[in-house]
C-alpha cells in the first residue's frame, strides 16, 4: 500500500492502525487472494463488521431518541446502515486507493464500485474493532455517521431535503427546481459541487463524494435560505402591526 494513501485514509477515518495485517486483511478483496493464496480476503471481517456498525448505531439511536418508537428507529437504521451509504462514506475516507485487488479487478475501475467499498467499509470496521477495541470503533463510526443520523432521526423526510425544497418551490416558486452539477479529482477520490436553481436563479450550493449528496446538500442550503426569508419576513410584519 502506497505510504501517502494509507496516511491519507487513516486521518479521514479518524484511526491509525497499530496491527498492520488486521488491516490488510481488510483491504483484501476476493480477487487479490484469487492471486495472493497467502493472504486471506477480508470476507470474515465484512461479517463482523456489519455487527459492530449495527450495535454501535442501534445503541446511539435508542439512547439519544427515547420518543422514537420501534418503527421510527429501525427506519433511522436503515438509512445509514446500508450499502449506498458505506459506499459514500468509503469515497470519502479515500478507501478506493487502498484496496488489494486483482489485477483484473483493478483494471476493470474495482476501486470505484460500490459494492466492493461498501463490503471494505464494514470490514475496516471490524479491523478498528480488532485493533483498537469497542471504544475505538464507536468513535469512528459516530465520527463517519453521527449527521448522517441526525438527519435521519428528524422525522418523515427529515433527511431528503430535495423533496422538501421540490414541495416548498411548487408553493413559493413558478419553476421546480434545477440542478447543475460539476466534478472534480480523479475517479478514486471525485469530489461532486452542485448548485441549485430556482426560477433561474442560485438559491444553494452543496460538496459530497457522489451527486446525489452534493444535490442534498445544495437543496439543504436553499431550503434553509427560503425559510430564513420567511422568518425575517413575518418578523418585520409582526413588528410593523405592533
Amino acid at each position: 500500500m502506497d505510504p501517502a494513501a494509507r496516511a491519507r485514509f487513516e486521518e479521514l477515518l479518524g484511526w491509525s492502525f497499530q496491527d498492520d495485517e488486521v488491516l490488510a486483511q481488510a483491504l483484501s478483496h476476493r480477487s487479490w487472494c484469487a492471486e495472493h493464496t497467502e493472504d486471506a480476503p477480508n470476507e470474515r471481517l465484512e461479517f463482523l463488521g456489519d455487527s459492530v456498525l449495527g450495535l454501535v448505531v442501534t445503541d446511539h439511536i435508542y439512547r439519544h431518541y427515547p420518543a422514537h418508537r420501534e418503527g421510527e428507529l429501525a427506519k433511522v437504521r436503515a438509512s445509514v446502515v446500508n450499502a449506498e451509504v458505506l459506499a459514500e462514506i468509503a469515497v470519502e475516507i479515500e478507501l478506493g486507493p487502498c484496496l488489494r485487488l486483482g489485477k483484473g479487478e483493478d483494471s476493470s475501475g474495482g476501486r470505484e464500485k460500490p459494492s466492493i467499498l461498501a463490503d471494505a467499509m464494514e470490514a475496516v470496521f471490524a479491523a478498528v474493532y480488532l485493533d483498537g477495541g469497542l471504544e475505538a470503533a464507536w468513535s469512528v463510526v459516530m465520527r463517519l455517521l453521527e449527521d448522517r443520523i441526525g438527519e435521519a432521526a428528524t422525522g418523515p423526510g427529515g433527511d431528503d431535503y430535495k423533496t422538501r425544497l421540490q414541495e416548498l418551490a411548487a408553493q413559493r416558486f413558478v419553476k421546480l427546481p434545477r440542478y447543475h452539477v460539476r466534478d472534480e479529482g480523479p475517479d478514486h477520490a471525485k469530489r461532486f459541487f452542485a448548485t441549485v436553481l430556482l426560477d433561474g436563479e442560485p438559491f444553494g450550493e452543496g460538496i459530497g463524494g457522489s451527486k446525489k449528496q452534493a444535490e442534498q446538500a445544495a437543496a439543504r442550503a436553499a431550503w434553509q435560505r427560503v425559510v430564513d426569508a420567511e422568518s425575517r419576513v413575518a418578523s418585520t410584519v409582526g413588528a410593523d402591526d405592533a
